[in-house]
């Protein structure tokens, strides 16, 4: 293999030349596990209930719903975690670092040259279980991974050209999957390994309805096996499952619950109460405001605070007036005192500088000291200049403008009047109008959204956060961003081999966006994970993948001895 090559593979993944994953490994001295019980969770998406069973749909909360059933290539090493006594907390919403990627239904992986290529092995052994009206038990094999891949680039739902690097996906023979590779891509083992709408499924469950619930099944270590929509998801154990963690130097079989329940409450109270008084074992996310009264009701809760893993922002149409002049966008910007937002609403739970890169991220990420001054400005509340710029552009009496804000976001609901208030004191004023989940939805990725669209948008990881938010045609791009040289930039790093380039070269691209200012950027709020004593092997993980949960919730645990102890 060639050297260039071979360290820009190794650069892009620490997977290495040649890799080998087994079941993982609980390196920390955990209690032994006990089996049985039910956990009850408020997820993340305490409010949204499934977009879609089907990924062909291409909704980006597939995994949420079906990542317990369907399984992937690729996912996060969970004996990392630090509920194992690792160092990766595994918040990040679809960034799976390095080091942490290990093989799930894939077993090993080789890159070839000439023709470039990937070779992947899978797992011999695993199961789909039986499912009446739907299909007999039988052996995952390679052709489910080219069906499901196929399939997936051929939905006119499909992300534009984000598979246009894969030349043709093959089966050589039941264990063995080629990737052969038109050229390099740095997301290659994100976009169909551990990706957003990386599930495998069977074809059996596409001829019967992928769409329809009761189809769903995959390899996971759960069956769903009831969906109420706006009300709940429910899983039961895989009794089949193939997969093992190995904890103490004794192994023990995959899931220890016996039944998973997603709790879907809109209203943020009652989710409140359903934690405190026991009937939810976790809440994925509790907002600041609710923590200390939480702490001083039910001081037995153990708890986790994370920096959000989307920005919050007001985006701006580009290609209407009068955000098409940089020096409004600019005014904005400037209108809104950021820092008085951290202090008075977010009571110091936030982050000035934290979007469209990620802390987490690393070398990726530029602080805002070390950007410069043009955008360091932008950070900084200064009215006189933003009045000043408004003039320049011809509005020196301000202007009126319609945002759309989704009423499933109680944070938005609370934060966009405080907004609203800033741009009114230099004459711009907001007409603001609600909307639910879905409707709020559409008019983004049908590009009819309204010139304000007020959302926060998941960092995903590195690459994509530029990808998707300011390249055309892209589904998460409401400023309707259209900068021919930014998106050959884009192409260019997703070609480039050598990570250190491709780092040096995505700050220069979110220091150039920032500085374009097509968002109002807002901070980026601290949240919480709440749960139960009882609740065992875990620490406040949240996803193995792109907003994937199942394996986490795999190796969760209830002390049900601890729960009647202390009288729940």
């Amino acid at each position: 293999m060639g050297t260039k090559l071979w360290r820009g593979l190794i650069g892009t993944t620490a997977l290495g030349w040649l890799l080998a994953a087994g079941p993982a490994v609980a390196e920390s001295k955990l209690e032994a596990p006990k089996y049985g019980g039910t956990l009850e969770i408020s997820t993340v998406n305490a409010t949204i209930s499934a977009l879609s069973f089907d990924s062909y749909d291409w909704p980006w909360k597939h995994n949420h719903d079906t990542g317990q059933v369907y399984e992937q290539l690729f996912a996060a090493d969970i004996s990392k975690a630090k509920s194992r006594g690792g160092k990766f907390s595994l918040i990040p919403d679809a960034y799976v670092p390095t080091e942490l990627i290990r093989g799930e239904l894939a077993e090993k992986w080789e890159w070839q040259e000439n023709p470039l290529r990937l070779v992947i092995t899978l797992r011999k052994g695993v199961m789909f279980p039986e499912k009446p009206g739907v299909m007999k038990a039988r052996e995952f094999v390679a052709d489910d991974v080219v069906f499901s891949f196929k399939r997936l680039a051929s939905s006119p739902k499909a992300t534009k050209n984000y598979f246009d690097y894969i030349k043709d996906v093959t089966a050589p023979d039941k264990h063995t999957v080629v990737f052969e590779m038109n050229q390099f891509n740095a997301e290659w083992d994100y976009r169909f390994g551990y990706g957003y709408y990386s599930a495998i499924i069977p074809k059996e469950v596409v001829d019967a309805g992928a769409s329809n619930w009761k189809n769903v099944n995959g390899t996971g270590p759960f069956k769903l096996t009831d969906y109420v929509q706006g009300n709940s998801n429910t899983y039961e154990k895989n009794p089949d499952y193939w997969d093992k963690e190995t904890i103490n130097e004794k192994e023990f079989k995959l899931p220890y619950i016996d039944k998973l329940v997603y709790r879907i409450i809109k209203d943020e109270a009652t989710r409140i109460t359903a934690l405190r008084t026991g009937k939810l074992d976790i809440m994925e996310l509790v907002r600041w405001q609710d923590v200390e009264t939480l702490k001083k009701s039910t001081p037995d809760l153990k708890w986790n605070r994370w920096l959000a893993t989307s920005g919050t922002f007001l985006a701006m149409r580009v290609d209407t007036k009068p955000f098409d002049d940089i020096r409004v966008r600019r005014a904005m910007n400037m209108a809104i005192n950021k820092e008085e937002i951290i202090k008075a609403y977010y009571n110091g739970n936030a982050e000035l500088f934290a979007y469209p890169q990620h802390p987490d991220y690393g070398a990726y990420f530029q602080p805002l000291n070390e950007q410069p001054a043009s955008v360091q400005e932008l950070f900084k509340y200064d009215p006189a200049k933003a009045k000043k710029l408004l003039a320049e552009a011809g509005y020196p009496n301000g202007f009126t403008f319609k945002t759309q804000v989704c009423s499933c976001s109680a944070d938005h609901m609370d934060l966009i009047p405080l907004v609203s208030a800033y741009l009114e004191q230099v004459g711009i004023k907001m007409e603001i109008q609600t909307m639910e989940y879905a409707a709020f939805l559409s008019a983004m990725t049908t590009q009819t959204n309204a010139p304000g669209y007020f959302m926060n948008n998941g960092h995903t990881n590195p690459t994509t956060t530029i990808r998707k938010s300011f390249v055309p045609g892209q589904v998460w791009n409401p400023s309707q961003w259209n900068d021919p040289k930014l998106t050959a930039r884009m192409e260019a790093v997703y070609k480039e081999r050598d990570e250190a380039k491709r780092q040096a070269e995505l700050r220069a691209m979110t220091t150039e966006m920032l500085d374009n200012a097509p968002y109002v950027w807002l901070p980026t709020t601290y949240n919480f994970t709440a749960w139960w004593p009882w609740v065992k092997g875990y620490a406040g993980e949240l996803r193995a993948g792109s907003v994937r949960p199942g394996p986490i919730y795999a190796r969760i645990w209830i002390d049900q001895d601890l729960k009647k102890k202390m009288g729940y």
